[in-house]
């Protein structure tokens, strides 16, 4: 089945709690699915990290463990008790152990989870994509392909045909059979089948039990699901003949895509937009939080500007403070949006938000704005990649800074092809990023390289209104994009192996901040 990105699933979201959206609000919505293929009791776990993976160093420090317990708690990605996570977990009784060896994984982000309770074990295998997606691509042994966006029903069986040719008989649903330790027919569906036919199914002899997976992403795919265009080239020639800006552009293509009108597409982003506003806000006003490397940057650069101490410049010195503020909020616990990761959620709404209310600009026209970034992260998130553990910094932080660059143009009134060139020429400055975190946590270099994203975000906003040529099309810089990720090595990839995090002061912070954490993690669950 064809899946296409979502603006909400895949690009601006989800809306969260954590330093990572590929460790954080991923592993939640990974724990989540255990949880309910446990039908909600869950004893024992047994997670197994690859030691060539990215988990395996970063787990603890950038939340993996946090997102993974909250999701077998059953939590959201935005819950205010994630940071209390470990004296939950040991309130509930759950008995957790981390085993790091050689599991034979080929993606960086593969988690291995055996889960047991006093009247069965289940095992489940799954990765996190990127900017909070996940797949699913192991059940019990059987080889599946789940990524959260539909309700799924597993009916396990001791013979797979009588069950489903009843269920082709009765439900419109795509049905499909996996063989592994068990046999069992897995129903994707829109909502979960009606009560009294899961009755019917339960009196099968061939059935022994069934179980339901609710979906994690907020907005669901379907069968046979199309869309109007899914890269730049094709979005062109789609308004040959319809004269759209590109943020009405993303509202076809969302409609489409989720099957919901474009007024809901534009109420879920003035909500997005609303959200990241009020972030902005509690991070001027101050954050504090013990396990974190920075203090409130934002609040002394703005002192700093007020009293007239800074090079001038209002759009870029408010950019700079915004982006700032909201890595701050990210880095305290605070709820943030994924835009298009945590990691990298300042640059897009310091950059948009930053440039519209110093230009004091409405919020309709930020929703414009942001709608048309999110157009540009379908196009990354289909043919390259948000997660930094793949492709290096160049994929969060280079993706948030091409899309800010266009919906800046956007904010101006700028032409679609001048959105095109700015996300063009932003991305190709971003090229070959290496990620390096300092210390395992995802706020140095991570808040300078924000600033320069949205900053250049700015300037090649300019330039495409002033019609640079940018030479290259948006798609072919994408398509690079994917093959200079590719090339970059392991070390230089979110695995806290190379880079910035292997200097000595690096290391000096590092070592400090993991005395803490050794204490509770010995204290809470036991790591091979």
């Amino acid at each position: 089945m064809e899946s296409y990105p979502s603006i909400f699933n895949d690009v601006i979201g989800p809306v969260m709690r954590g330093p990572s959206s590929s460790h954080c609000a991923a592993s939640l919505r990974i724990g989540r699915l255990c949880r309910d293929l446990m039908d909600e009791q869950i004893d024992e776990v047994l997670i197994e990290f690859d030691p060539n993976g990215s988990l395996a160093t970063t787990h603890k420090g950038q939340g993996s463990d946090m997102g993974l317990f909250g999701g077998f708690l059953g939590w959201e990605a935005y819950d205010e008790r994630l940071p209390s996570y470990l004296q939950a977990v040991d309130l509930a009784g759950m008995k957790i152990k981390i085993d790091i060896h050689p599991i034979g994984a080929t993606h960086p982000n593969t988690y291995k989870i055996t889960l047991k309770n006093n009247s069965e074990t289940r095992k489940l295998t799954a990765l996190s994509t990127g900017g909070g997606m996940i797949q699913v691509i192991e059940i019990d042994g059987a080889t599946i392909s789940m990524a959260g966006d539909f309700y799924e029903t597993l009916i396990y069986v001791k013979s797979p045909q009588p069950v489903v040719d009843f269920l082709t008989k009765t439900v419109a649903d795509e049905i499909n059979i996996h063989q592994g330790e068990y046999v069992f027919i897995e129903v994707k569906s829109n909502q979960f089948l009606a009560d009294d036919l899961l009755e019917d199914l339960l009196s099968f002899d061939e059935v022994l039990f069934i179980k339901k997976l609710k979906p994690v992403l907020p907005v669901l795919a379907r069968r046979n699901m199309t869309v109007p265009f899914i890269t730049g080239n094709e979005m062109l020639e789609y308004n040959q003949d319809k004269n759209l800006s590109l943020w009405e552009l993303a509202i076809h293509y969302e409609s489409a895509r989720g099957n919901i009108s474009h007024e809901e597409v534009l109420e879920k982003m003035r909500n997005i937009v609303s959200i990241m506003q009020n972030a902005i806000e509690i991070g001027l006003n101050g954050t504090s939080y013990a396990d974190r490397i920075l203090g409130p940057q934002s609040v002394n650069f703005n002192r700093q500007m007020k009293n007239k101490t800074l090079v001038e410049g209002d759009v870029l010195n408010n950019v700079i403070m915004y982006t700032s503020a909201m890595m701050e909020v990210k880095s305290s616990m605070g709820v943030i949006v994924a835009a298009p990761t945590a990691g990298s959620c300042g640059a897009l709404p310091g950059a948009v938000i930053g440039v519209a209310t110093t230009l004091k600009l409405s919020q309709d026209d930020m929703v414009k704005a942001m709608l048309a970034a999110g157009i540009i992260g379908v196009f990354i998130a289909a043919h390259a990649t948000f997660a930094a553990e793949v492709g290096g910094c160049m994929a969060e932080c280079g993706s948030g800074s091409g899309m800010a660059a266009a919906g800046i143009v956007v904010l101006k009134n700028g032409t679609l092809e001048q959105s095109l060139a700015a996300a063009s020429m932003t991305l190709q400055t971003s090229l070959g990023m290496v990620c390096d975190m300092i210390a395992d946590r995802v706020e140095a270099p991570c808040l300078n390289r924000k600033v320069m994203a949205a900053s250049t975000a700015i300037s090649c906003a300019n330039m495409a209104l002033a019609d640079y040529n940018h030479l290259i099309p948006l798609d072919e810089v994408i398509e690079t994009m994917k093959k200079v990720g590719d090339a970059i090595p392991n070390t230089l990839r979110c695995t806290g192996l190379g880079g910035l995090a292997i200097t000595k002061t690096a290391k000096k912070i590092e070592a400090m901040l993991a005395q803490n954490e050794e204490v509770q993690n010995k204290t809470f669950f036991k790591v091979c």
